[in-house]
């Protein structure tokens, strides 16, 4: 990882990402190989290695009798420079709940709190394992603009979360690792490719597939009645169908054309035989 990157770790349950995560944390012992982590082997890190660390874990139970002060603050005193614990709860979007106990919060508040915790030592590396989990759109997207401000400020960042749009928006690089190996590393955008094309429309009624004009490219049905078709340039291929759906006096009905996403490159490599 690069300082002060955003780097997503994605892949499927059981292709080793948690394992993976939990030796760089220090919490599990490799059985082979080397580990640096801010310079250190986490196996053997000491306290001032941790302090420089936060974790947001997946499964995490904050003393539900605590109030979210009272959390942050018992948190805070970990480590030799915290935050202010009021600074971090107006960061994660707490401040109004500031003096409610932790089991009055709903899910998303929680994790929230589980944010704040991972931050309120000011470290140079977080760890954030599904951090919108639980969340709604909105909320999803306000802890996007956390974590991108979190980079602004100097922060790295390691990501994992099973929502590629998450990790499209938000990572700098990203790897994806099946059954215990990285099958694919780099930026989103040289993941999904800069060229290519998928254009999807619904079959009009009383035309069959084979019918659709070859110049626009290979066609496939996907699903309830839609068509998929692959090309590489976007301007030739849907002139192609507009110019055919025009002469024959049918319509395109639902068309879209879009490019190669993140999430179509992870499910390539995650597919099961």
């Amino acid at each position: 990882m690069r300082e002060g990157e955003i780097f997503a770790f994605l892949g499927p349950n059981g292709a080793g990402k948690t394992t993976t995560v939990e030796i760089l944390e220090g919490y599990r012992e490799r059985s082979a190989g080397e580990v640096r982590v801010l310079g250190e082997d986490p196996a053997r890190g000491d306290r001032a290695w941790t302090a420089r660390i936060g974790l947001m874990l997946q499964n995490w139970q904050v003393e539900p009798d605590l109030t979210v002060r009272e959390s942050l603050e018992q948190f805070a005193g970990y480590y030799p420079r915290p935050r202010p614990a009021a600074e971090i709860a107006e960061l994660v979007g707490l401040e109004q709940q500031y003096g409610v106990r932790a089991s009055r919060l709903s899910g998303g508040q929680q994790r929230r709190l589980d944010m704040g915790l991972a931050l309120i030592g000011d470290p140079e590396l977080l760890f954030l394992d599904e951090p919108t989990t639980g969340f709604d759109p909105v909320a999803r997207r306000a802890a996007w603009q956390i974590v991108d401000a979190l980079r602004a400020s100097g922060k790295t960042v390691f990501l994992t979360t099973h929502y590629m749009d998450e990790a499209q928006s938000l990572a700098d690089r990203v790897a994806i690792i099946v059954k215990g190996e990285i099958k694919a590393e780099g930026t989103p955008d040289e993941l999904a490719g800069t060229s290519g094309v998928r254009i999807g429309f619904r079959l009009p009624a009383g035309v069959a597939l084979s019918e659709l004009p070859a110049s626009a490219g290979p066609a496939r049905e996907i699903a309830n009645g839609r068509v998929e078709v692959q090309a590489d340039a976007p301007v030739p291929a849907v002139h192609a169908l507009t110019a055919w759906a025009l002469e024959r006096g049918v319509d395109l009905p639902g068309l879209e054309v879009r490019r190669r996403s993140l999430e179509d490159v992870y499910l390539e490599l995650t597919a099961e035989p």
